[in-house]
C-alpha cells in the first residue's frame, strides 16, 4: 500500500529517468530550423565541425542536442524518415550506456542512428550487433546511406568474409555484424602471431538489437574455437546401440525434465553393463571402474540424446547433418555444435555421419565477451521481466520508452483447456472464425512439430495459410511481408527476433522487391510500384476496420518476454489488434512446473471436454510460474558466469601476455626469466636448501641438464669445490646456457635468432592454454561432487584453477628453454631474410621431437651440438647490454666487449 502510495505520488524509476532525458528533447528541436537551413554539403561538413570540436576538448554529451538533431536531419533527406520525439529520448538512452525497451513497429533500427553517429563522431569505432547475418547486412546497406551522407563509413562482417575485408570493416566508423561474428573474430585475434594480422581494434561502443536474445538467451552458450580431437565415432555408434535397447525400458533411467538431466537407475546400470559386454565395448568389472570413464560419459551422452532431446523440436536432420533449432527464436543455429561429444551422440542417434570430436582452443561466453566493452547499450521490444539479470550482471539500468501513439490492442485473458487435443481444436475453431471476417492471423508455437501439428489441422479444415518454422526458413521474408494481408493466417515458431514487423495490408517495400524481380523497364517498374502502394493501402483500410492482426498464442513459454514479443507483433505503432494464448494441462510448462493438483482441481470444478477455464486469476497464476522459471534461469546463467569468472580473469592476463609478446621486437629478457627460473627449479629439485654436497644428486643434475637444456657441465667437479652451495651452480648453469644461447646468436645471426625465440614463444604459450582449458574443463565436470564432502565447489574451483593455472606458467617456462636448448642451426645459405618471408618451413610446424630427417633449409628442434663461438664482434650484430657476451667470456656485454670507454 505504501509503496503504491510512493509511486503515485513521486513516479517510478522509470518515470523519473525519464523525466531527465524529455528535458533535453526540446534542446534538441530548437536546433531544427538553422540545421534544415543547411545545404546538402552543409549539413554534411557538421561532422568534421563536431570532430574539430572533440579535439578541442568538448564531449560527446555537450554535442548531443546538435549531432541528434544532424543526424534527424540527414534521415530526414537520405531516407525520408524523420525522428519522432520518443526515438530522440530512445537514442539518449542507448548514448548513455543503458537499454532502451520500444514496442515493435515502434523503429529501433532508426533510433539507433542517433547513437551510433554521436558515437562515431570520435573515431574509435561504433559495433552494432545483430541475432542474424539478414539483419546485419540489411540494416547495414539501409543505414550506410544516412552515415556516408554525413561523411562516415560503413562495415559489415558477414561470414566466410577474407581477413583483409574483414580488417577494413572493423577499420570503418560503424560496424554491423553479429554476435557470433564479433565474438569469435575476438578469439581468433588471440591466436594470431602478429598484430598485423589481427582484424580487429580496441572496443569502444557496442549497441545490441535484441539485446535480451543476446544477453539472456544466448548466454548459458559459450563461443567455443576447436580442433580435432581423437576420433571415437565407432564407439559412439556402439553406445547408441545399446542405449536405444535400454531406454525401451523405461525403468532403466530417471528424467528429470525441470532440470534436463537423466541418470541410469541401478537397474539400467546393470543392464548397460551387460549390453556393452556383448557388444565387445566393455570389459569384465563395473561400469564405473576408472578405465571405463569414457565408456561412461559416452552412455550419458547417448542417454540425454535419446531421452532429452527431440527431432524437429531441439533440432532437426538436414542434408545428413544435424542442426539445432534455437529455443526461442525457431532459427536454425548453422555452424553451432553441442560441446563434450552430446552432438555426436544425436548423430549417432539419427545414424548420419559422427562427425569427429573437437578439443576446445579457446572460448569465451557472450556475457564475458560483451563485458570487454568500456561502453555496453542496447535495445528490445521486451526487458522489463529481465531487469534484475541486466542490472547484476551487466549493469546496465532498462528504460521502457513511452509509444508514440497509444496502444490500440486488447489482449485477451488465457484459455486453460485439460487436453491438448481439445485446445488445438479451440485455436482451429477460433482461426476459422477469425479469418471468414477478413482478419490476419499470426499463430505463434513453441516448436516445429506443433507448428506442423497445427498445420495439418488446418489442412484437414481446408483453411489456407503459410507455416514460417526452420524448415522454410529461405521463405520467411515472403511469409512474413503477406503476413498483413486480409484474410492472412501465418503459423509461427518463436516469433522472436524476427526483424521484420507485420504491417496492416502487407509490406510495401517487400512486395515492391517482390514483384520487381526480372523487371528492368523503367515506366514498367514505376507503374508496378504505383500500383503495389494502392493495393496495400486499399488492404490496410479493410485490415483496420476488420480489427487489426490477431495472435493466437497455442502455449505458454517458459519465458513471458517471448510471450511479450509474440503479442508485440499486433498494435504496432497505434494500429488495432488483439491477442489471446490457449493453454492446456498437457503442455510442458504446465507439466513441469504446474502444481499437480490443478488437473483434479479442475474436474472436481466439473470441467467437461471442450470446455475452458477463462479468469484474470488463472493468467496472473501462469506468470507467476513463468517467474519461477525465469528465475532459475537466471540463478543456472548465473551460476556458470561465476565458474567462467575464473577462467575469464586467466584469460584476460594470458591474452594481454599474447599482445605483449607480438608487439615486442626482442623477448629474448622473457627468455631469460623463464631460463633462471628452470634453473633455479632443477637445482631446487636435486639440491636441497642447506644440503652438504654429499647430499646432492648430482647424477640426477647432470642428466636433467643434458635433456632439459642440452648442457653437458661438470657438477660432480662443481660439488667438490670448498664453499659451493646450490645457488652458485644455478649462476653457473645460468652463465653457460647463456652462453650458449649467445654462441647460436651469432652464428644465426640477431635477426633470425628474435623471430625464432618469439615463435617459439608463442606456439608454446598456445599450446599449454589449450592444455590448460582441457583441464579445466575435466576440472568443471566433476567438482560438483565436492559438495558431498561438506565444500564449496565454486570455492574449491577457484582454488585448483589458480593452482593449474601457476603450474601452466611453469611448464610453459620449462618448454620454451628447452626448445631453445635444443634448436638447430641453419645452414650459412639460409638467410634470415629467406626464413621472415616463408621461404623455408615454419618454426610452428615443427614437433619437438620430430623423427623424420628435417627439410634442407628448414629449423628443426632435434638435439644437436652447441654451435663454436664466433670471434668476431661484426657477425654479433646487436646484442642486448645485459645479455652474456658472444665472445664466451661469461662476462656480461656491457663489461666486456660493449664496454663503454
Amino acid at each position: 500500500m505504501l509503496a503504491s502510495f510512493v509511486r503515485a505520488l513521486f513516479g517510478t524509476s522509470n518515470d523519473r529517468t525519464l523525466k531527465v532525458f524529455q528535458r533535453r528533447v526540446p534542446e534538441i528541436n530548437a536546433f531544427e530550423p538553422q540545421i534544415q537551413a543547411l545545404s546538402d554539403a552543409g549539413l554534411a561538413a557538421k561532422t568534421t565541425e563536431f570532430r574539430e570540436r572533440l579535439a578541442q576538448g568538448a564531449t560527446l554529451d555537450k554535442l548531443l542536442p546538435e549531432a541528434f538533431a544532424v543526424a534527424r536531419e540527414a534521415s530526414r533527406r537520405v531516407l525520408g524518415m524523420r525522428h519522432f520525439d520518443v526515438q530522440l529520448i530512445g537514442g539518449m538512452v542507448l548514448h548513455s550506456g543503458r537499454i532502451a525497451e520500444m514496442r515493435t513497429g515502434e523503429g529501433k533500427t532508426l533510433v539507433a542512428t542517433l547513437a551510433v553517429y554521436l558515437s562515431a563522431l570520435e573515431g574509435k569505432g561504433v559495433h552494432v550487433v545483430t541475432v542474424n547475418d539478414y539483419l546485419a547486412s540489411r540494416d547495414a546497406a539501409e543505414m550506410s546511406q544516412l552515415y556516408s551522407f554525413l561523411g562516415l563509413t560503413t562495415g559489415v562482417i558477414v561470414p566466410n568474409m577474407p581477413d583483409d575485408a574483414r580488417r577494413a570493416a572493423y577499420a570503418a566508423d560503424i560496424t554491423y555484424g553479429t554476435n557470433n561474428e564479433f565474438g569469435f573474430d575476438y578469439l581468433r585475434d588471440n591466436m594470431k602471431y602478429r598484430q598485423e594480422e589481427m582484424v580487429q581494434r580496441p572496443f569502444n561502443h557496442v549497441i545490441i538489437d535484441e539485446v535480451d536474445s543476446i544477453l539472456i538467451d544466448e548466454a548459458r552458450t559459450p563461443l567455443i574455437i576447436s580442433g580435432p580431437a581423437e576420433d571415437s565415432s565407432d564407439l559412439y555408434r556402439s553406445v547408441d546401440a545399446v542405449v536405444a535397447e535400454l531406454v525401451k525400458d523405461p525403468e532403466t533411467y530417471d528424467k528429470d525434465e525441470k532440470f534436463r538431466n537423466v541418470i541410469l537407475t541401478d537397474k539400467g546400470s546393470e543392464k548397460v553393463e551387460e549390453l556393452l559386454r556383448q557388444a565387445g565395448v566393455q570389459d569384465e568389472g563395473s561400469l564405473y571402474d576408472m578405465h571405463h570413464v569414457a565408456v561412461v560419459h559416452h552412455v550419458q551422452q547417448s542417454l540425454r540424446a535419446h531421452t532429452l532431446f527431440t527431432r524437429d523440436v531441439d533440432y532437426i536432420v538436414q542434408q545428413g547433418k544435424v542442426v539445432i533449432i534455437d529455443e526461442f527464436t525457431g532459427r536454425m543455429m548453422e555452424g553451432r555444435r553441442y560441446s563434450d561429444g552430446l552432438h555426436q551422440a544425436l548423430e549417432a542417434k539419427e545414424h548420419v555421419e559422427v562427425q569427429q570430436e573437437n578439443q576446445t582452443l579457446a572460448s569465451i561466453t557472450f556475457q564475458n565477451f560483451f563485458r570487454l566493452y568500456p561502453r555496453l547499450s542496447g535495445m528490445t521490444g521486451t526487458a522489463m521481466t529481465e531487469a534484475d539479470e541486466f542490472a547484476e550482471i551487466y549493469k546496465l539500468d532498462v528504460v521502457e520508452i513511452p509509444t508514440n501513439r497509444p496502444i490500440a490492442r486488447k489482449d485477451e485473458d488465457d484459455e486453460i483447456y485439460l487436453t491438448e487435443a481439445e485446445k488445438f481444436a479451440a485455436v482451429t475453431k477460433l482461426v476459422r472464425e477469425v479469418h471468414k471476417r477478413g482478419q490476419p492471423i499470426l499463430v505463434g508455437t513453441t516448436s516445429i512439430e506443433k507448428s506442423e501439428e497445427l498445420s495439418a489441422l488446418l489442412r484437414r479444415e481446408k483453411i489456407p495459410h503459410n507455416v514460417l518454422n526452420a524448415r522454410f526458413h529461405e521463405m520467411e521474408a515472403k511469409i512474413v511481408a503477406q503476413a498483413g494481408a486480409p484474410g492472412a493466417i501465418t503459423i509461427a515458431t518463436n516469433m522472436a527476433g524476427r526483424g521484420t514487423d507485420i504491417k496492416l495490408g502487407g509490406n510495401t517495400d517487400m512486395l515492391i522487391a517482390q514483384r520487381l524481380v526480372g523487371v528492368t523497364d523503367e515506366a514498367q517498374r514505376e507503374a508496378i510500384e504505383n500500383d503495389v502502394r494502392a493495393q496495400v493501402a486499399r488492404d490496410h483500410e479493410i485490415v483496420s476496420k476488420a480489427g487489426g492482426l490477431y495472435v493466437i498464442g497455442t502455449e505458454r513459454h517458459e519465458s513471458r518476454r517471448i510471450d511479450n514479443q509474440l503479442r508485440g507483433r499486433a498494435g504496432r505503432q497505434g494500429d488495432p489488434g488483439n491477442s489471446r494464448f490457449f493453454i492446456s494441462l498437457q503442455d510442458d510448462l504446465m507439466r513441469i512446473f504446474g502444481s499437480d493438483r490443478m488437473g483434479s482441481m479442475f474436474q472436481k470444478m466439473g470441467m467437461k471436454e471442450g470446455e475452458a477455464i477463462v479468469h484474470p486469476w488463472l493468467s496472473k497464476a501462469l506468470e507467476r510460474a513463468q517467474k519461477k522459471v525465469e528465475g532459475r534461469n537466471f540463478d543456472m546463467r548465473k551460476n556458470t558466469l561465476k565458474y567462467d569468472d575464473v577462467m575469464n580473469d586467466q584469460r584476460k592476463e594470458v591474452y594481454a601476455h599474447r599482445r605483449e609478446y607480438m608487439a615486442m621486437e626482442d623477448v629474448s629478457s622473457i627468455m631469460q626469466e623463464a631460463l633462471e627460473e628452470v634453473t633455479d627449479h632443477l637445482v631446487a629439485r636435486h639440491i636441497p636448501e642447506k644440503s652438504f654436497a654429499e647430499q646432492w644428486d648430482v647424477d640426477g643434475l647432470t642428466a636433467a641438464l643434458k635433456k632439459d637444456m642440452a648442457l653437458d657441465l661438470p657438477v660432480a667437479e662443481w660439488a667438490k669445490e670448498d664453499g659451493m652451495d646450490g645457488e652458485q651452480v644455478a649462476e653457473r648453469i645460468i652463465q653457460a646456457a647463456m652462453q650458449a644461447q649467445a654462441a647460436r646468436a651469432a652464428n644465426m645471426g640477431p635477426q633470425l635468432m628474435r623471430m625464432v625465440e618469439k615463435q617459439v614463444l608463442m606456439t608454446t604459450y598456445d599450446a599449454v592454454w589449450k592444455e590448460h582449458l582441457h583441464a579445466l574443463d575435466q576440472l568443471r565436470q566433476g567438482i560438483g561432487l565436492r559438495a558431498y564432502g561438506q565444500k564449496d565447489p565454486l570455492n574449491e574451483y577457484k582454488h585448483e584453477a589458480f593452482q593449474l593455472f601457476t603450474l601452466m606458467l611453469s611448464e610453459m617456462h620449462q618448454r620454451i628453454v628447452s626448445l631453445m636448448s635444443h634448436v638447430q642451426v641453419a645452414p650459412p645459405e639460409l638467410d634470415a631474410q629467406s626464413v621472415l618471408m616463408g621461404e623455408a618451413a615454419p618454426v610452428a610446424g615443427i614437433e619437438h621431437h620430430a623423427e623424420a630427417a628435417p627439410e634442407p633449409g628448414a629449423l628443426s628442434f632435434e638435439e644437436a651440438p652447441a654451435a663454436a663461438v664466433s670471434t668476431d664482434p661484426a657477425a654479433w650484430g646487436e646484442t642486448s647490454r645485459n645479455a652474456l657476451c658472444p665472445c664466451g667470456s661469461g662476462a656480461k656485454y656491457k663489461h666486456c666487449h660493449g664496454r663503454i670507454a
